[in-house]
Protein backbone atom coordinates (compact mmCIF):
# COMPACT_ATOMS: atom_id res chain seq x y z
CA UNK A 1 0.00 0.00 0.00
CA UNK A 2 1.37 3.07 -0.36
CA UNK A 3 2.30 5.92 2.07
CA UNK A 4 -0.38 8.61 0.18
CA UNK A 5 -3.10 6.04 0.78
CA UNK A 6 -2.05 4.61 4.52
CA UNK A 7 -2.08 8.93 5.21
CA UNK A 8 -6.19 10.47 6.19
CA UNK A 9 -6.51 13.21 3.61
CA UNK A 10 -6.43 15.68 6.22
CA UNK A 11 -2.72 14.88 7.81
CA UNK A 12 -1.04 18.09 7.84
CA UNK A 13 -4.03 20.54 6.53
CA UNK A 14 -5.42 23.33 8.06
CA UNK A 15 -8.85 22.30 9.25
CA UNK A 16 -11.30 24.00 7.89
CA UNK A 17 -12.83 27.07 9.77
CA UNK A 18 -16.70 27.66 10.00
CA UNK A 19 -18.06 30.47 8.04
CA UNK A 20 -21.00 31.31 10.73
CA UNK A 21 -20.70 31.51 14.82
CA UNK A 22 -23.42 30.43 16.72
CA UNK A 23 -24.82 34.00 17.69
CA UNK A 24 -24.32 34.61 13.73
CA UNK A 25 -26.27 31.47 12.40
CA UNK A 26 -28.84 31.90 15.34
CA UNK A 27 -29.46 35.24 14.15
CA UNK A 28 -29.96 34.66 10.85
CA UNK A 29 -32.62 31.51 10.98
CA UNK A 30 -34.54 34.25 13.33
CA UNK A 31 -34.51 36.81 10.54
CA UNK A 32 -34.55 34.83 7.44
CA UNK A 33 -36.76 31.80 9.03
CA UNK A 34 -39.14 32.39 11.25
CA UNK A 35 -41.47 29.89 10.17
CA UNK A 36 -38.86 27.22 11.96
CA UNK A 37 -39.61 29.26 15.18
CA UNK A 38 -42.88 29.49 14.37
CA UNK A 39 -43.46 26.15 13.68
CA UNK A 40 -40.95 24.24 16.26
CA UNK A 41 -40.72 26.72 18.91
CA UNK A 42 -37.71 27.05 21.17
CA UNK A 43 -34.86 25.78 19.18
CA UNK A 44 -31.29 26.75 20.21
CA UNK A 45 -28.09 26.53 18.28
CA UNK A 46 -25.60 25.27 21.34
CA UNK A 47 -22.24 24.50 19.71
CA UNK A 48 -21.22 24.59 16.34
CA UNK A 49 -17.79 24.68 14.19
CA UNK A 50 -17.06 24.13 10.62
CA UNK A 51 -17.89 20.59 10.83
CA UNK A 52 -20.40 19.90 13.82
CA UNK A 53 -22.97 21.20 15.26
CA UNK A 54 -25.38 20.88 18.25
CA UNK A 55 -29.31 22.08 18.32
CA UNK A 56 -31.80 21.94 21.32
CA UNK A 57 -35.53 21.51 20.90
CA UNK A 58 -37.72 22.36 24.03
CA UNK A 59 -40.18 19.84 23.79
CA UNK A 60 -43.72 20.87 24.08
CA UNK A 61 -47.63 19.52 24.05
CA UNK A 62 -47.82 20.70 20.11
CA UNK A 63 -44.72 18.10 19.03
CA UNK A 64 -47.04 14.89 20.72
CA UNK A 65 -48.42 12.80 19.00
CA UNK A 66 -51.14 10.21 20.95
CA UNK A 67 -49.83 8.26 23.68
CA UNK A 68 -47.23 11.03 24.24
CA UNK A 69 -44.46 10.68 22.48
CA UNK A 70 -42.30 12.92 20.09
CA UNK A 71 -44.45 12.87 16.84
CA UNK A 72 -42.21 11.48 13.70
CA UNK A 73 -42.63 15.09 11.61
CA UNK A 74 -41.33 16.71 14.72
CA UNK A 75 -38.12 14.42 14.73
CA UNK A 76 -37.72 15.14 11.37
CA UNK A 77 -38.17 18.79 11.14
CA UNK A 78 -35.58 18.81 13.81
CA UNK A 79 -33.03 16.47 11.62
CA UNK A 80 -33.58 18.68 8.66
CA UNK A 81 -33.23 22.11 10.26
CA UNK A 82 -30.09 21.33 12.48
CA UNK A 83 -28.84 20.08 9.22
CA UNK A 84 -29.79 23.18 7.58
CA UNK A 85 -28.06 24.86 10.61
CA UNK A 86 -24.60 22.74 9.91
CA UNK A 87 -24.48 23.73 6.37
CA UNK A 88 -24.67 27.54 6.94
CA UNK A 89 -22.28 27.26 9.80
CA UNK A 90 -19.81 25.29 6.89
CA UNK A 91 -20.70 27.38 3.98
CA UNK A 92 -22.10 30.86 5.32
CA UNK A 93 -25.61 32.80 5.08
CA UNK A 94 -26.74 31.20 1.70
CA UNK A 95 -30.44 30.91 2.54
CA UNK A 96 -31.53 28.96 -1.08
CA UNK A 97 -29.41 25.97 -0.16
CA UNK A 98 -31.96 23.06 -0.10
CA UNK A 99 -32.40 19.59 1.25
CA UNK A 100 -32.37 17.86 -1.82
CA UNK A 101 -32.84 13.82 -0.09
CA UNK A 102 -33.16 12.98 3.55
CA UNK A 103 -33.78 9.59 4.89
CA UNK A 104 -34.70 9.18 8.63
CA UNK A 105 -34.87 5.96 10.91
CA UNK A 106 -36.96 6.74 14.18
CA UNK A 107 -35.07 4.17 16.62
CA UNK A 108 -36.88 4.64 19.77
CA UNK A 109 -39.48 6.62 21.93
CA UNK A 110 -37.94 10.07 23.37
CA UNK A 111 -38.26 10.46 26.93
CA UNK A 112 -40.38 13.53 27.90
CA UNK A 113 -37.82 16.87 27.38
CA UNK A 114 -35.59 18.35 25.38
CA UNK A 115 -34.12 16.60 21.84
CA UNK A 116 -30.91 17.13 20.88
CA UNK A 117 -29.72 17.32 17.13
CA UNK A 118 -26.07 16.61 16.88
CA UNK A 119 -24.96 16.93 13.14
CA UNK A 120 -21.42 16.15 11.23
CA UNK A 121 -20.66 16.75 7.63
CA UNK A 122 -19.76 14.02 5.99
CA UNK A 123 -18.77 15.52 3.09
CA UNK A 124 -18.81 18.72 1.39
CA UNK A 125 -18.28 19.25 -2.32
CA UNK A 126 -19.02 22.12 -4.29
CA UNK A 127 -22.31 21.77 -5.30
CA UNK A 128 -23.66 18.94 -2.36
CA UNK A 129 -23.45 18.84 1.59
CA UNK A 130 -24.15 15.58 3.24
CA UNK A 131 -24.96 15.60 7.05
CA UNK A 132 -25.33 12.81 9.21
CA UNK A 133 -27.69 13.55 12.55
CA UNK A 134 -28.33 11.92 15.52
CA UNK A 135 -31.06 13.11 17.42
CA UNK A 136 -31.47 12.04 21.44
CA UNK A 137 -33.34 12.98 24.73
CA UNK A 138 -31.69 15.51 26.89
CA UNK A 139 -29.61 13.62 29.15
CA UNK A 140 -29.43 10.01 27.02
CA UNK A 141 -26.68 8.76 25.49
CA UNK A 142 -28.88 6.24 22.90
CA UNK A 143 -29.71 8.01 20.29
CA UNK A 144 -33.86 7.77 19.55
CA UNK A 145 -33.30 8.61 15.73
CA UNK A 146 -31.03 8.71 12.86
CA UNK A 147 -30.74 11.06 9.47
CA UNK A 148 -28.45 11.05 6.38
CA UNK A 149 -29.76 14.77 4.23
CA UNK A 150 -27.76 16.03 1.56
CA UNK A 151 -28.14 19.89 0.81
CA UNK A 152 -27.63 21.31 -2.79
CA UNK A 153 -25.19 24.75 -2.70
CA UNK A 154 -26.63 27.42 -5.21
CA UNK A 155 -24.02 27.71 -8.05
CA UNK A 156 -21.31 30.12 -7.38
CA UNK A 157 -21.54 29.81 -2.92
CA UNK A 158 -19.51 27.84 -0.73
Amino acid sequence: MSSAKSRPEHAGATPPRPAMTVAEVSAFIARDFAQVREELGELTVEAADATTTRTRLVVGERHLRPGGTVSGPTQFFLADVAAFIAVLVAIGPVGLAVTTSANINFLKKPAPGALIAETRILKRGKRLVVVDCILHSDGEADPVAHAVLTYSIPQGKG
